[in-house]
């Protein structure tokens, strides 16, 4: 029988070598094993704790954790490929190559342009760019009918008066807390028919990309206008409270009524219309530099390379103006006592 302290002596180096194998994704090295032959060298009694000590380490090396292995084999094909492979950039497409490495071998495509060239960004890819279609009508109005169109209108006419009063003719910060305010209803909407779809096992006649299209391509415009323009402490502070108002405020809209809900957004937009049309008068009298378009507009709307920010307002002005025909079209299917689904959804309409 072994000794009190051999056993103790055993615990502690079971400790050792169990405790990296189950509670840790780093390899288990030899170390252990030899502490162990080590401390029972010399012990006769301890002979056959010694061997088993001995063959446990092996043990654990041979099953070591899978993440460790993972990096082990894909430094080897590293190596063998002279580190070529492409890695994941940051959200922005920066020039740091640096790789993340995974045992799932869930590899980053590597994506080039037309003429072959490395596309930089990985917040949208080069298919799902376009070239706005700046020839919509843009003067095009809903006119209040019945009390809840009334209710959604002045609604909208009352926020605007605060903003107005907060932002002043700063369009490029105006700009900034419009997009942050724009993107919520597409996700909030989309988010809600996922649920009624998966709740009624029905199709939700595409409806669901098209609101996410929106909420996407709104996000799209505040990433751009962030290359423009930094907001300051206190307007992030005002981000923060403004989106955590008006999320839970439009989410419980969309459930009691998506009419609207809707028709609240294609006021929005009819708003965002007015103040991007404000906006390219301030650039026109030059009270606003006209600086180059940031790169990530350029590729997103596929703009000229030479294009300007007065090029850039344009083609937002002409985004919100396409998500203003949505959202009044989708309130007239409401209130015309049809359900969003039987009729097709205007995805990718630009």
């Amino acid at each position: 029988m072994m000794s009190r302290s051999a056993t103790r002596m055993a615990r502690s180096m079971l400790g050792h070598v169990v405790g990296p194998r189950y509670f840790s994704t780093t390899v288990a090295r030899g170390g252990a094993a030899t502490d162990a032959a080590t401390i029972f060298r010399g012990h006769p009694r301890k002979l056959d704790v010694q061997k088993w000590m001995m063959r446990f380490s092996v043990a654990g090396n041979r099953n070591a954790s899978t993440l460790a292995l993972g990096e082990k084999h894909q430094d080897d094909e590293k190596a063998e490929s002279g580190g070529s492979s492409g890695g994941a950039a940051a959200a922005g497409g920066n020039d740091n190559n640096k790789e993340i490495m995974s045992y799932w071998g869930v590899e980053p495509a590597k994506i080039t342009r037309e003429d072959g060239s490395e596309w930089r960004w990985n917040c949208f890819r080069p298919w799902e760019t376009y070239k706005a279609d700046v020839s919509i009508d843009l003067d095009k109005h809903h006119v209040p009918t019945t009390f809840l169109d009334k209710m959604a209108y002045w609604t909208v006419k009352a926020l605007r008066f605060p903003t107005d009063v907060f932002f002043q003719r700063r369009y490029g910060c105006r700009a900034m807390m419009l997009e942050t305010v724009a993107a919520v209803p597409g996700m909030v909407g989309g988010m809600l028919l996922h649920c009624k779809s998966l709740r009624r096992f029905e199709h939700s006649g595409g409806w669901i990309k098209a609101l996410l299209e929106e909420a996407e391509n709104e996000r799209m415009h505040l990433m751009t206008f962030m290359e423009v323009s930094q907001p300051r402490w206190y307007e992030r502070a005002l981000v923060f409270t403004v989106q955590g108002v008006f999320f839970n405020a439009y989410f419980l809209t969309y459930l009691i009524s998506p009419k609207m809900a809707h028709r609240v957004v294609g006021y929005l937009e009819e708003e965002a219309i007015h103040s991007y049309t404000e906006f390219l008068k301030e650039l026109d009298k030059g009270n606003i530099d006209n600086v180059p378009a940031p790169a990530i507009a350029i590729d997103y709307w596929r703009l000229p390379p030479n294009s300007t920010l007065r090029d850039v307002v344009v083609v937002v002005r002409a985004d919100e103006a396409h998500h203003r025909d949505v959202n009044h079209f989708a309130s007239d299917i409401h209130y015309q006592g049809r359900e969003l689904n039987e009729a097709p959804a205007p995805i990718g309409y630009h």
